[in-house]
């Protein structure tokens, strides 16, 4: 039998979040965690909007979310799993990137869809954390990564 410790904990909801990590719009990229087990693995979504800024140019009539924002938002469901980890006193730390490696791209993001994104940690040492990331839309997945973060004070 799982132990409590196991067990998947619920909605993170986007006002948690913004407590969490230092991000705001535009440039926040996910709207809700659906599903943690802290030093494990995170489950975040974010809703691709039209109304976001960088479809007027990405591309014009043909609206892509870049693959960067993507890489983004796996950081970003990345930065809520180590503070969910750590605890409060992480809360607020800035967290950068040290290595994208991996990276694959498979299928287009556009406004409409929900784009689930799964981070799970690999590794951490002292306040550097690998994780194996990985993008869906409606089950199929869209793009892959394995991210190394480093936690600042």
């Amino acid at each position: 039998m799982e132990s409590e410790a196991k067990k998947p904990q619920g909605v993170v909801a986007i006002e948690r979040i913004m407590e969490m990590i230092p991000h705001r719009y535009p440039f926040l990229m996910i709207d809700k965690v659906i599903e943690m087990v802290p030093g494990e693995y995170a489950v975040g979504v974010k809703n691709v909007s039209i109304n976001e800024h960088h479809f007027q140019g990405h591309f014009p009539g043909k609206p892509v979310m870049p693959g960067v924002l993507i890489i983004e938002a796996m950081a970003q469901t990345s930065a809520v799993l180590v503070v969910e980890t750590l605890g409060k006193a992480s809360e607020g730390k800035l967290v950068y990137f040290m290595s994208i490696d991996e990276a694959r791209f498979r299928k287009p993001v556009v406004p409409g869809d929900a784009l689930h994104i799964r981070v799970e940690k690999q590794q951490s040492r002292k306040n550097v954390w690998k994780f194996a990331c990985t993008a869906t839309v409606d089950g199929a997945r869209v793009a892959d990564a394995v991210i190394c973060a480093m936690i600042l004070d």
